[in-house]
């Protein structure tokens, strides 16, 4: 399994970046190991369709979860199409560690 963050820096200390197709990296985590690969986000400045190149960007690295804060329909839909699960609603003043280990805990309650 890997999980992607959206992240402000390319650290595990960095903060979520709240915005999925205007993020600055993506931090691509394997949980079971912590290995991570910072991914600079190509569609960060992109004038239009940011949400979808970004979509392509995490589908193309295999990722199977997103943590974010918000992600656009049109991203939302390429995000589907690619069999990626989405969590949404983080906040921008969480680390993406902490979000990951969030993530991970509540994965062991269900």
């Amino acid at each position: 399994m890997l999980v992607a963050i959206t992240s402000t820096c390319d650290t595990l200390d960095a903060l979520v970046n709240e915005k999925f197709g205007r993020c600055q990296y993506f931090l691509i985590v394997d949980p079971y190991t912590m290995k991570f690969e910072a991914v600079p986000n190509p569609a960060e400045q992109a004038q239009g369709g940011a949400g979808p190149k970004a979509a392509e960007v995490i589908i193309n690295k295999g990722v199977n979860v997103l943590l974010t804060g918000h992600v656009g329909d049109k991203a939302e839909q390429a995000l589907k199409t690619g069999n990626i699960k989405v969590v949404d609603g983080l906040s921008g003043n969480v680390k993406v560690k902490d979000a990951l280990n969030n993530y991970l805990s509540n994965l062991k309650r269900d």
